[in-house]
């Protein structure tokens, strides 16, 4: 029975913590350093920092947010917006994240993957995949946090990304997110049938009958939060627990709340 990945989302428009629907309309949530230790504290597995305006800006702007972090925060996390290049997750990882992740650059330059994993290994490099369902029933990957179009079937570029290097799966269902409705289970689902890394869910999460949901039949690895977190609706501690009773094989952690 495989264990489930908690980890807290924390979307960031430099230098605020923000939060959206369907990752539009950002709204100002406060310091993401001060979350993140929240998180940390209520025994989040993991952290993930995206920077929502990095493509659009051609910049990355985590790199100090991520060491003053690092100095109160001990678990893996990931970074994501605006790596580029090798030498730019080289930066990420040496300011202290574990993992990188990548879209736009990813879908304009493929290989990109395979160079980031040959040099760092593959468990540091996350595909994020930004996926919006279309009126022929799939889903299309899309960029620049849901505004972009690629063309690309999203489902198909998971399976590539994987053949490529990826060691995990960041998805994220642009329809979903922010609406507290739930995940897109089909999308989770269609991913999860065709790659063997681990996959992250993320959008949608309302309620912890949601976070069941995507593990039982969204075949997930890993549930991203951060609407239910960030407004106070629920705990990792209370989600984990919600988990556990439900059958259920997660982290124990004595910090949870």
């Amino acid at each position: 029975m495989r264990t489930i990945r908690l980890i807290a989302r924390l979307d960031v428009k430099a230098p605020n913590l923000i939060k959206g629907i369907h990752l539009e309309g950002l709204r100002v949530i406060g310091d993401p350093n001060m979350f993140a230790r929240r998180y940390y504290d209520q025994g989040a597995d993991e952290l993930l920092y995206m920077d929502v305006v990095a493509s659009l800006y051609d910049r990355n702007s985590l790199l100090d947010i991520v060491e003053r972090t690092t100095q109160e925060v001990f678990v893996p996390m990931t970074v994501g917006g605006g790596v580029r290049s090798v030498e730019d997750a080289g930066k990420q990882l040496a300011s202290g994240a574990d993992k990188v992740s990548l879209n736009t650059a990813a879908i304009k330059r493929p290989a990109l993957i395979s160079e980031i994993a040959r040099r760092f290994g593959s468990q540091a490099v996350v595909l994020s995949i930004e996926a919006k369902r279309q009126t022929s029933g799939r889903w299309e990957a899309f960029t620049d946090n849901g505004r972009e179009r690629t063309g690309l079937d999203a489902v198909e570029w998971a399976r590539r990304g994987a053949e490529l290097g990826a060691g995990e799966l960041l998805v994220t269902s642009v329809d979903q997110e922010g609406t507290r409705k739930g995940f897109d289970i089909p999308l989770m689902k269609a991913v999860t049938d065709v790659v063997s890394i681990p996959v992250i869910a993320s959008g949608g999460m309302g309620q912890i009958s949601h976070a069941i949901d995507v593990v039982n039949n969204g075949h997930a690895d890993a549930i991203a939060i951060a609407d239910m977190l960030h407004y106070d609706r629920a705990t990792i501690g209370s989600i984990r627990r919600g988990l556990l009773d439900a059958g259920i094989s997660v982290r124990l952690d004595t910090r949870a709340a």
